[in-house]
């Protein structure tokens, strides 16, 4: 089996692949429609993960190089550039720099994938390959449903990337999560489907995935994929798969409070 931080490499891949081809296909108008992303346009969406292409991709440049990070004066500077591109602009120049970093993850060697170390500047300390693709795939693959929804009701995360996903999206729950908006400690049996996949999830005095507990107050069944969505806020009903089942304590709509978005 490959290594963690290579099947990521390759979920960013078969990801950056399906956007582009999706975004090939939109006319003028359909970039300026809202996208999953309340806030922001489709372009506007597109050029968040064009923005975030490029300082990723100098802070492993320079990582390979064993410089410092970039730093924050660069980062503002970068998204100043894409703030200021037109729709239409955004959406062109996102394939080329995407691929630039797509394409630099998929050239490290083995050695790589293992030792390296890249200071993102925002982080207490340097992460490997596995962490920062990771983090580059979470933001990724949400922002790309966030697309996709805008024309699809029924759009779904990536299997190959959800699958990943709900690991690197378990520490970011003690920060995201909510945990005031429940009455108590609340322990939840969480299954996982397509494919099967058993987990905890505790709501105490911060949110957090655990193993699959002995006893729990409540239980969800829900798609993997959607449960990515949910913990990231992605959940509206338009948008809740029929498969979805809260039984117990909690309600889907007590879950959905719990974690309003990021």
């Amino acid at each position: 089996m490959s290594s963690q931080a290579a099947q990521i490499i390759a979920a960013l891949r078969r990801g950056h692949d399906e956007l582009v081809s999706r975004l090939a296909a939109l006319g003028p108008d359909d970039i300026v429609r809202t996208s999953g992303s309340a806030d922001w346009t489709v372009a506007q969406t597109v050029s968040h993960l064009g923005s975030g292409a490029v300082i990723s991709k100098a802070s492993l440049d320079a990582a390979l190089a064993g410089d410092a990070n970039p730093g924050m004066d660069f980062n503002k500077e970068v998204w100043a550039r894409w703030d200021g591109m037109t729709p239409d602009e955004q959406v062109a120049a996102f394939p080329a720099v995407n691929e630039e970093l797509v394409g630099a993850f998929e050239a490290l060697d083995d050695r790589a994938l293992v030792e390296l170390r890249i200071d993102l500047g925002f982080m207490p300390q340097p992460l490997d390959v596995a962490g920062v693709a990771g983090m580059r795939l979470t933001e990724f693959a949400l922002h790309a449903w966030d697309v996709n929804v805008a024309f699809d009701p029924t759009a779904t995360v990536a299997r190959d990337a959800a699958v990943l996903l709900v690991d690197t999206i378990g520490p970011l729950l003690r920060f995201a999560g909510k945990a005031d908006q429940v009455d108590g400690a609340v322990t939840v049996a969480v299954r996982a489907t397509m494919p099967d996949r058993d987990l905890g999830l505790v709501i105490d005095d911060v949110v957090e995935l655990t193993d699959l507990p002995a006893a729990a107050e409540a239980k969800i069944v829900a798609p993997t994929e959607y449960l990515v969505r949910l913990f990231s806020g992605r959940h509206a009903a338009e948008h809740t798969p029929e498969s979805v089942k809260v039984t117990g304590s909690l309600t889907l709509d007590d879950l959905r409070r719990v974690f309003p978005g990021y």
